[in-house]
């Protein structure tokens, strides 16, 4: 897929960085939407909603100064909003409002549209690649989590028009991981980098059903365990779990 050239109006500044950016993979082939009538969801353990807004809660606490810090930090270094918003799929197919704070060049998607971030893509700006490492950009989400629109643990919810494409091309076995609500972390994010091509999203979908088929209490205690070592660096001390899980 060809990178679009900027237009006239483009700020200079964005089109200089597009231009020179890293190639972003592309997304499959746009087709018509292969939206079902309904997705089907699954039932969690009871406890699931007290949990994700008690521990969200808790987090938000400390989240907080880490939040306001990122937000006046990406205002002094770049133009452009410090948080902004997507829509994205969760339970049942339902389509909601995700919040993040900005990690890329405002308004960057208007000259290369939506694509996959891949390694080295120049559309991230400086501070953004240190927010990404941290995760910090994604903390906004604890909003999401404490509203009902998210969990603490799930699938990691995409894009409307990628998962149209989605449905499509891996088919409609894609839509067992709207069965639940979409996570901050989950048990394909743990193990698997972020999606940058049909084939990762593919691989990261049998860690979804895998989760899908076996959420409970014992499971999401595990993932927020392995989730805080993998934020401090301590990945190695798990042991990466094979490509595809056993049982699949």
């Amino acid at each position: 897929m060809k990178t679009a050239s900027p237009p006239g109006t483009q700020h200079p500044r964005v089109a200089a960085r597009t231009a020179l950016s890293t190639r972003p993979a592309p997304l499959p082939v746009k087709r018509a939407p292969a939206r079902p009538a309904s997705v089907p969801v699954r039932p969690t353990y009871p406890l699931k909603g007290a949990v994700d807004y008690a521990l969200a809660v808790l987090i938000a606490v400390p989240a907080l100064p880490l939040i306001l810090v990122s937000m006046a930090l990406v205002k002094i270094t770049s133009r452009g909003p410090a948080v902004y918003s997507q829509t994205r799929v969760g339970r049942g197919g339902r389509v909601f409002t995700i919040y993040k704070i900005r990690s890329m060049f405002h308004d960057c998607e208007k000259v290369t549209g939506i694509q996959w971030s891949v390694k080295g893509d120049r559309r991230i700006t400086p501070l953004g690649h240190v927010l990404r490492v941290l995760h910090l950009d994604e903390l906004p989400q604890l909003w999401n989590v404490l509203i009902g629109d998210m969990s603490l643990i799930g699938p990691r919810p995409e894009r409307p028009e990628i998962v149209d494409d989605l449905r499509v091309t891996l088919g409609r076995g894609y839509d067992i991981r709207h069965a639940v609500k979409p996570g901050l972390t989950g048990f394909a994010q743990i193990h698997l980098p972020p999606d940058s091509s049909v084939r990762t999203a593919k691989n990261k979908l049998v860690y979804d059903r895998y989760y899908v088929g076996r959420t409970g209490l014992l499971m999401d205690l595990r993932i927020l365990f392995l989730t805080a070592l993998k934020v401090v660096g301590l990945k190695k001390l798990y042991r990466r779990g094979p490509r595809h899980p056993a049982g699949e």
